[in-house]
């Protein structure tokens, strides 16, 4: 294949730093994509960390969900619930690839899945529920109970985890086990963190910010 000439080096660095791979920046100029990165490092500009790329793709990615922009009064206040919900119960380690919300209280549930609905505007598809509970308990009245709490079919519900330690001091503690609700869009967790990130100087003048 050809290769990439002096006059061409000014297009790789502007279509690289405006997020195109070096494919399709290969592909665009008929050479190699090792023509690119020679190319890239002639011109010094740094590849991408895996961790970078990663961004890059999810970011070209179509978005699963639709975030209301304009919130009443109560959608406002719903807003603030969900984010302190998911600051305090939800799933933030570095690894985490989808937003997970963990409570044993329906009440929480329901209000965190409202939020997740009304202002996040996510799939109904998506949505996964995870039962944790003791093997003592009647893990599919469980589903049942959880299904008709969330609204969420029971097909889209996971294999649940089964404890066999049960302890009978604990049998008040999760009566109806615990669940998780989980959503599987990594781009939409990231926005919960920034929330979350805002948080503390955006609670006397809300606004919703997005990346």
């Amino acid at each position: 294949m050809a290769t990439i000439q002096q006059n061409q080096l000014g297009i790789v660095e502007r279509l690289y730093r405006s997020e195109y791979s070096a494919r399709e920046i290969a592909e665009q100029l008929g050479v190699s994509i090792d023509a690119v990165y020679y190319s890239l490092r002639r011109i010094e500009v740094p590849r991408r960390t895996p961790v970078e790329q990663s961004r890059v793709l999810l970011k070209r990615k179509a978005h699963s969900y639709s975030i209301k922009k304009k919130l009443t009064a109560v959608e406002r206040e719903l807003f603030i619930a969900g984010i302190m919900l998911y600051w305090g119960e939800g799933s933030q380690w570095d690894g985490e690839a989808s937003v997970d919300f963990a409570n044993s209280k329906p009440e929480m549930i329901k209000v965190f899945l409202k939020f997740l609905r009304v202002v996040c505007g996510v799939d109904e598809q998506r949505l996964r529920c995870y039962l944790y509970c003791y093997c003592n308990q009647d893990v599919n009245a469980l589903i049942r109970y959880w299904s008709k709490i969330t609204k969420i079919p029971k097909k889209q519900f996971t294999k649940p985890y089964i404890r066999a330690d049960y302890d009978e001091r604990k049998k008040s503690k999760m009566p109806y086990g615990l669940i998780h609700i989980r959503y599987s869009d990594k781009r939409l967790l990231f926005q919960l963190k920034q929330w979350i990130h805002d948080a503390p100087e955006r609670l006397t003048g809300l606004h919703i910010s997005m990346i």
